[in-house]
């Protein structure tokens, strides 16, 4: 099973990520994922949850392309985030762990 980091703010999260060379931003390539999901792999899962606002709920994923392309895709649950990619992640990263 793949590790869920517990952090205190996504920041921290994506910080540790960062040290971990993940820094491509695949929030910005959203199409990428949904077109062709086979070619990433989600390899670091942090899920951020607000104490006061459900709106604050969050998951950070650290990926790996199949180019070897390593970042994160940050999805929220607000009325604006890439809700079909952020479940083609759900679903790599249940699959992923299912294989370990």
């Amino acid at each position: 099973m793949k590790p869920t980091y517990h952090y205190t703010t996504v920041l921290e999260a994506l910080n540790d990520l960062k040290e971990k060379g993940f820094t491509h931003d695949f929030n910005l390539h959203t199409e990428a994922i949904k077109a062709t999901p086979n070619e990433y792999s989600v390899q670091h899962v942090y899920r951020y949850e607000g104490d006061s606002d459900p709106d604050e709920e969050s998951v950070v994923y650290g990926i790996i392309s199949i180019s070897g392309k390593k970042g994160v895709f940050v999805a929220g649950f607000s009325a604006n985030s890439d809700n079909e990619a952020a479940d083609i992640l759900e679903k790599l990263s249940i699959e992923s762990s299912r294989q370990s």
